[in-house]
């Protein structure tokens, strides 16, 4: 432990020197983090010459209370007066051995085995507010992952309203400019995630020549989740980029609310990544003395080349190595669902039976009953669900025919289930405590027809606990799919306790409720669904094995959810929709299915009433993903034309993989193009070719290789000295992948 009496201005108290990162102490004792070199693998100046910068870095913590706002008013969360007045008091290094520091007690984990983890201790003199900021990360690794733990040491209750988990500044281009930042952010809704976007810097935060007026900015770029769905609005990730191929990229660990802002400070950018607050989110958080909060947990990468490309494999990398061990990391079943354009939640013996016995001959390996399944209501399910027993009506004799059916095909059997909600009709809603339900304002909320389950009250975990251990102890099932389909708004107050509070509680007792089903059947297959997307984060997707990428029934609206879906979980975690049909055509039901290869395959579809060449061409792709699933959990994510538009006629997405690259190029009609006749396009350009640039494959001597399907037509020629690809999809609403190799 180094003392806060060994500690001078200048002092260097951590760095990552990947990441071109310093935590050093300024001339009144504060911690201010930031990339003096002003970007990813800059060194930066030495302690001795840190001073004139200063004012572009922030603060280690920076921490809104009532009564102790900001030092300079505005939009921004940061320049706040406890942050500017935390000075440092000790820290230490050493091995992360548990590599959990979440605060969620979910079986995710931190930086992972063989990490590094320094403990810098700040404190307010004013209030005795204590910080203790867990800075986390690996050797030679370009990630870093950070927590704040709060401990009220005064004599007084402090009443939160913001606190980072993250921040930093001294961001510049290679010129040490902003001018040639470019900033990316992903929206994200409801049959249309994972939708990036990017802008130069400065069309969103203005060059407002601070030097003329003496002071800073009043706003900022921001993003922020809004009620409990955590990706309703955005994905909780963004970047920085320059055209260098400098990168920084950011993500926030949370399901209970999270906000993030950049801007400009003394000619640099900075970053802060926060957690639930109060503007945004209804959270405060009273500590009184001697209590404590821990904040939400964020993570930064940085790549000096490669851009976002690298950005995103290094983010891949560091999402493996915090996610919880299970077998399905590495089999990777594919998985067979009864909903998507098919049942649509209308299950029964009689129209399961047939699909069981096609899902199985086409390969699949786990089968689904989604939705309907506990339907025995002439009123509906939706208002009536939470005990979670099977129809008699649906089931003649017993859902436990179809289940052995699924088994007697050879097929792991799954069941959808939507946990934390219990229908306004439900008898439950009468029998459980009041206290175990989502309450504002003292009134029981209600959204939807559905109530919400606190799942820190006893009871609600308790029958949550029954159900499953009866679903899967007794009933066999291996796999569930949990969805999550009504944001309940700000959350629960308990109390005193504040909305946004209380839903981040639920959240973490969610997590850890998840965490103790797995402990207690750990072969058991966990898919995280929230109304396909709108709860894509890493809080859940570090315990969870799968993440529903999207509800979109639309098979040629789904090419740039499948293709972005690796920016929001790996690839072997991000489930993409194939809903082959009878009456598809041959290259509709290859389109389908291509979207789905390089990610975890939900396949759907009546397959049962499918002629026997449609079917050949169904089990051909499943042939395939067996085929290359094996490469999934080593391989890192790239998009050789950039990340997908929601409109591109052409996407691309590949796979680079240890010994070689796959790539998925889809071919889609522009509104208006099937109407002008020919295929010469617009201009007399041949609209059939694509050439694509693969810049980390330059040089190496390829024969390009269509994996699937032969019935594209689809050729490739490769100019090694290039790095280019060049593609013919001779027709519109097609899909091809290639092995690279």
């Amino acid at each position: 432990m180094t003392t806060a009496g060994e500690a001078v201005e200048g002092s260097v108290l951590w760095s990552h020197e990947v990441l071109g990162l310093r935590a050093v102490v300024d001339p009144a004792g504060s911690v201010r983090l930031g990339a003096l070199g002003g970007a990813p693998g800059a060194v930066g100046p030495g302690p001795e010459a840190v001073g004139p910068e200063w004012g572009c870095l922030l603060p280690l913590v920076e921490v809104t209370a009532t009564g102790h706002g900001r030092d300079w008013s505005g939009e921004r969360f940061v320049e706040t007066a406890i942050g500017d007045r935390l000075v440092y008091r000790g820290h230490e290094t050493g091995p992360d051995e548990d590599g959990n520091g979440d605060g969620s007690g979910g079986g995710g984990g931190g930086a992972g085995g063989g990490g590094e983890r320094t403990t810098i201790r700040l404190a307010d003199p004013v209030t005795g507010l204590v910080a203790e900021v867990t800075l986390r990360t690996r050797p030679g690794a370009g990630f870093l992952r950070s927590q704040v733990r709060l401990v009220n040491e005064g004599v007084a209750p402090i009443r939160l309203e913001s606190v980072s988990s993250l921040t930093l500044g001294g961001i510049a281009d290679a010129d040490g400019e902003l001018d040639g930042l470019t900033l990316h952010w992903a929206d994200n809704d409801w049959l249309a995630e994972c939708r990036w976007q990017h802008a130069p810097y400065r069309d969103h935060v203005v060059d407002l020549n601070r030097f003329a007026h003496g002071h800073a900015g009043r706003g900022c770029f921001e993003r922020y989740s809004q009620g409990s769905w955590s990706t309703g609005r955005h994905l909780p990730v963004a970047a920085l980029t320059d055209r260098a191929g400098r990168a920084w990229l950011w993500q926030i660990e949370s399901s209970g609310g999270w906000r993030y802002e950049t801007g400009e400070r003394e000619g640099r950018a900075y970053v802060a990544l926060f957690g639930p607050d109060d503007a945004h989110h209804q959270w405060r958080e009273t500590l009184a003395p001697g209590e404590e909060f821990t904040t939400v947990p964020a993570v930064l990468v940085g790549v000096e080349t490669g851009g976002l490309d690298a950005a995103f494999g290094e983010l891949t990398a560091y999402r493996r190595r915090i996610r919880r061990p299970h077998p399905d990391r590495t089999a990777l079943p594919v998985i067979y669902n009864d909903y998507m354009n098919t049942l649509m939640g209308d299950p029964t013996t009689d129209r399961l039976l047939p699909l069981v016995a096609a899902a199985g001959a086409a390969g699949a390996e786990v089968f689904v009953i989604d939705a309907g399944w506990y339907d025995d209501d002439a009123q509906g399910w939706w208002d009536a669900v939470g005990a979670w027993e099977a129809s008699d009506r649906r089931f003649p004799g017993g859902i436990q025919r179809v289940l052995d059916a699924i088994r007697e095909h050879g097929m792991t059997p799954g069941l959808w289930v939507e946990p934390e909600v219990v229908g306004v009709r439900s008898p439950l809603a009468a029998t459980l405590p009041p206290e175990a339900f989502f309450r504002r304002g003292g009134v029981r909320v209600t959204e939807h027809g559905r109530h919400h389950l606190d799942l820190r009250h006893p009871a609600a975990r308790a029958h949550l606990d029954r159900v499953l251990d009866r679903i899967v102890g007794d009933w066999g099932v291996g796999y569930i799919k949990f969805d999550y389909n009504v944001n309940i708004g700000p959350g629960t107050e308990n109390g005193d306790e504040s909305a946004g509070a209380g839903l981040l509680g639920h959240h973490r007792a969610h997590l850890d409720w998840l965490g103790a089903l797995l402990d207690r059947h750990p072969g058991l297959i966990l898919e995280n669904c929230a109304s396909g997307g709108l709860r894509m984060d890493y809080a859940q997707l570090a315990v969870t094995q799968l993440q529903s990428t999207s509800d979109q029934q639309d098979p040629l609206r789904y090419p740039p959810i499948a293709a972005a879906s690796a920016t929001a979980a790996t690839p072997e975690q991000a489930a993409v929709w194939a809903y082959p049909q009878p009456d598809f055509t041959p290259d509709a039901i290859a389109f389908t299915l291509t979207g789905a290869l390089q990610s975890r395959i939900h396949l759907s579809g009546f397959l049962d009433r499918m002629n026997p060449e449609q079917f050949e061409l169904v089990r051909a792709g499943i042939s395939v993903y067996k085929q290359t699933r094996s490469e999934l959990p080593d391989s890192l994510p790239f998009w050789p034309l950039g990340l997908p538009s929601w409109e591109d006629d052409w996407i691309a997405a590949g796979l680079r993989g240890r010994d070689a690259s796959q790539l998925t190029v889809w071919r889609r009609e522009s509104p208006g193009d099937a109407a002008r006749p020919g295929a010469d396009g617009r201009h007399g350009v041949d609209e059939s070719i694509r050439t694509i640039v693969i810049p980390h494959l330059r040089g190496a001597q390829l024969r390009p290789a269509v994996l699937y399907p032969t019935t594209a037509d689809a050729t490739a020629t490769w100019d090694a000295a290039e790095g280019r690809l060049t593609v013919s999809l001779p027709r519109p609403n097609t899909a091809v992948l290639f092995r690279l190799g």
